[in-house]
């Protein structure tokens, strides 16, 4: 009998935690940070011009990809380096991208001070993502691992 108590006790909790996470979400979905994200996500996706930047820079990168398997040993490799850093700097200049990366940045800050304060909510020896170090590869943003030079 007590286990059956002990097991509904822990389902319960269970529960609440699930309720609390729920609510969380939403307020997450509603926030300010999160309305911007989609706004400048919907007006990134709806500029024509900012989309042939993200899809040229998209076609040379995979273009990079090609030469960097053989490195500076591929006879176009500083050609395509060259063409990738000015490819994603016009890519970045463009203020719809810009716009864009920084509401980015900002949602994801939110979303690490979150996962801190539940962690540290938890125990101090519980770890939490900072600074995006969950989703980013440690690299630049053009997913090269800063073999190209740039920086995001």
């Amino acid at each position: 009998m007590v286990l059956e108590v002990d097991i509904l006790i822990a389902t319960m909790e269970y529960v609440d935690i699930l309720d609390y996470s729920e609510q969380l979400g939403k307020m997450i979905l509603q926030s300010d940070v999160m309305q911007k994200y989609r706004q400048t996500r919907k007006q990134l996706e709806e500029d024509k011009e900012a989309q042939q930047l993200i899809q040229a820079f998209i076609d040379i990168k995979e273009h990079y990809e090609d030469v960097q398997r053989f490195g500076r040993y591929h006879p176009d490799f500083n050609e395509v380096m060259k063409n990738v850093r000015k490819t994603k700097r016009a890519m970045d200049m463009n203020d719809k991208v810009a716009t864009f990366k920084i509401a980015e940045r900002n949602l994801q800050k939110l979303l690490d001070e979150i996962s801190q304060y539940v962690a540290l909510s938890v125990s101090e020896q519980v770890k939490a993502p900072k600074d995006g170090a969950a989703l980013s590869d440690g690299g630049c943003g053009c997913g090269s691992g800063g073999g190209c030079g740039c920086a995001s």
